[in-house]
């Protein structure tokens, strides 16, 4: 009884290494941390205005609340883009939309933070 090894047979489509997770791996690590220093930063901006008189404190605590309100929506809705890349089907023909996804959660918490910043009125 002889058992033939071939090595040298073209490896198929299923054979081939699944790596789909490198583009969630990478984006969770870019991601997260991001979102972490980005929520520091908009929570410490609330001091900006510790010192202001009445008429600027009057227009940056409505505007800083109403900012503050978009950026915690902002980042929910990145990480459920992050947690999108994660969860999509294992399958090859979901590829380019666990990329995309995964391309799309750290620009979605840049875009929410550069948002916060304009929506405020600072004094």
């Amino acid at each position: 009884m002889t058992l033939e090894l071939v090595d040298d047979a073209p490896m198929t489509r299923s054979a081939r290494p699944n790596r789909q997770w490198v583009a969630p791996l990478i984006s969770s690590v870019v991601t997260l941390p991001a979102a972490f220093f980005a929520h520091l930063f908009a929570s410490l901006m609330a001091m900006a205005c510790d010192s202001c008189g009445d008429a600027a404190l009057a227009r940056f605590e409505p505007s800083y609340e109403r900012a503050y309100t978009v950026f915690g929506w902002g980042l929910t809705i990145s990480l459920l883009v992050l947690a999108t890349a994660w969860l999509l089907p294992w399958h090859e023909r979901y590829a380019v939309r666990r990329i995309g996804f995964s391309a799309a959660a750290p620009i979605a918490v840049v875009v929410t933070f550069v948002a916060f910043m304009v929506m405020i009125d600072w004094p």
